[in-house]
């Protein structure tokens, strides 16, 4: 394992991440913090790949991977972005910080800068196993792969065409992929993460570290930074209709829909 060069990109991601703090400083808007930060772990990933020690093949699929998975998501949240609000999340937390909001922001990215070197080593660990390509392990791993960015492209479809819609001002997305899960599109990114260790594993003792990837990026969404805080906004502003939707559909992991004994929103959204 290359240390210099695992060194040499978190510095990049920790530079990277401090330029998104400037940016959101400049603009008032945190959505292009989501943006730079897929960009930059993509760019990392793309780094690791290349300069791995891996077959031609696997570093060329693993790359191709996580640059794929980096344009997508960049592309929709800055599209999203550009003249949209503040992100409630962010807003949350700008409320709950006060005056302390722009150290205690530059910080938070920091730790969001740390966050990226561990996807960043998985894809590195990915790319560095020397194994013969492909293995049984490599095509589940390239399913799991394109099965998540297409969930997750899917997701993010239904939601915003779900958003241009009448009934998105008070009611809540319960539309394909959202009928099984109140948050398909964190599910699929999860999912995605998944796929690295796969490509990792059967490689050195430390390719057991790319296992980070899914565990952090599971209770990143589910317990801190992902689901909490959206759905406290959503039970704020939506109110009945959630808990409604909180009692019919599971939060991260798809399953069927559950009837409840109301429905407010009917199943028609």
């Amino acid at each position: 394992m290359d240390i210099y060069l695992l060194v040499i990109i978190a510095i990049g991601l920790s530079v990277a991440m401090a330029g998104a703090w400037a940016i959101q400083r400049a603009t008032g808007l945190s959505g292009w913090i989501d943006t730079i930060w897929s960009l930059t772990v993509g760019a990392g990933g793309i780094a690791a790949a290349i300069l791995a020690d891996g077959s031609f093949g696997r570093r060329s699929i693993v790359l191709m991977l996580v640059a794929l998975w980096s344009l997508r998501l960049a592309s929709h949240i800055g599209l999203r972005t550009k003249g949209a609000k503040e992100d409630p999340r962010y807003a949350k937390f700008s409320e709950e910080w006060g005056d302390s909001a722009p150290w205690r922001l530059f910080v938070f990215l920091q730790v969001q800068a740390l966050a990226a070197f561990v996807l960043v080593l998985a894809v590195y660990l990915a790319a560095a196993n020397d194994k013969y390509l492909l293995r049984p392990l490599d095509f589940l791993a390239l399913a799991v792969g394109f099965v998540a960015l297409g969930g997750e492209a899917a997701s993010d479809a239904q939601l915003a065409r779900f958003r241009r819609s009448s009934c998105a001002r008070t009611g809540v997305c319960e539309v394909g992929m959202w009928r099984y899960s109140r948050h398909p599109n964190y599910f699929f990114e999860w999912l995605f993460w998944c796929c690295f260790p796969l490509f990792a594993l059967a490689g050195p003792i430390w390719s057991w570290l790319s296992l980070l990837a899914p565990i952090m990026m599971y209770w990143l969404l589910v317990h801190v930074s992902g689901i909490p805080p959206l759905e406290d906004y959503m039970l704020r502003t939506r109110g009945a209709k959630f808990v409604a939707l909180q009692q019919r559909v599971n939060a991260f992991f798809p399953g069927p829909h559950r009837k409840s004994s109301s429905n407010p929103n009917g199943d028609a959204l």
